[in-house]
């Protein structure tokens, strides 16, 4: 006899696995912590198994409920999903995302997948640019959203990821080893160039610029001719380069937030669905890191 999942139940059970404990869990449902424990033993009597070992640190999954955990996730997003689609508005028209250009392929490519398998009359337009250029295009309502790659986020960014920046070289190339050190670097504008710089002279490193230009294309051929190193973040280094690790002597990088903005005056309905679908993309990958 088939039995069905109560998603009130797998929604607190979620909330207990990330949040840590029953409080924290309650307060984020907004409901009592015995309506939470209740919730939690009524779907440990369905499953006729214990999904937490309770320790005075609290909470804990139990082998079940690690294995619960991931499947309970994607049953709520697709419940959420099939909730926002036959709930909110038939969309039309048009959506404006600025992202910088070394996010768009990592991060953007499944976002623009799943929104336009659920909205296929909306048009996306994506504007491709450094992050100070992005938030200005935002601020004068040149675009709807924004996503940023910064140091730290600003005054209502939202962060959703944690990049680390690495420098990057020739596979096999020996750039590394040059003195002083020579570098492939973006336009004054772009943040990464700022963390570059300040990381050599912390580390007293003498250096000289290969090439000045926040276009992907020119600065990865630079380093992919080995003419010098430069940093990106992890998961937009390119196939044809490689990551140069602590034997190469290069004084550590910071990480970078992954951050979301919206207009202060408000976002469009359209604008409000398309970021969702870039949280909810983003969400496995946050707490793989």
């Amino acid at each position: 006899m088939r039995r069905n999942l109560d998603t009130g139940l797998l929604r607190a059970f979620v909330a207990v696995a990330e949040s840590g404990g029953m409080t924290a869990a309650a307060r984020q449902l907004h409901l009592t912590q015995a309506a939470i424990s209740q919730q939690i033993r009524r779907l440990e009597d369905i499953l006729e198994r214990p999904l937490f070992e309770r320790g005075r640190r609290g909470p804990t999954l139990t082998t079940a409920g690690g294995m619960l955990l991931a499947r309970a996730e994607k049953m709520l997003a697709l419940n959420d999903e099939i909730m926002a689609t036959m709930t909110a508005p038939a969309f039309e028209g048009e959506v404006r995302i600025g992202v910088p250009q070394d996010i768009v392929s990592p991060y953007l490519a499944p976002v623009l997948k799943s929104f336009d398998k659920a909205w296929p009359r909306v048009r996306v337009f994506i504007v491709a640019g450094v992050t100070l250029e992005l938030l200005e295009l935002l601020k004068q309502g040149e675009i709807d959203l924004c996503l940023t790659t910064e140091p730290a986020p600003q005054k209502g960014g939202e962060t959703l990821l944690l990049d680390p920046l690495a420098w990057v070289g020739a596979p096999g190339g020996n750039a590394h080893r040059r003195d002083p050190l020579p570098v492939a670097l973006g336009d004054p504008s772009c943040v990464f160039r700022q963390a570059i710089l300040a990381a050599l002279a912390r580390a007293d490193r003498d250096w000289r610029s290969v090439c000045e230009t926040s276009n992907m294309a020119p600065l990865c051929v630079s380093v992919e001719a080995d003419l010098g190193v430069t940093a990106l973040l992890e998961s937009s280094v390119p196939p044809h380069l490689a990551l140069l690790g602590k034997d190469s002597h290069l004084p550590p990088l910071p990480d970078f937030h992954i951050c979301l903005y919206m207009p202060q005056a408000g976002a469009s309905e359209i604008a409000q669905e398309f970021a969702r679908h870039i949280r909810q993309s983003l969400a496995p990958l946050r707490r793989a890191a």
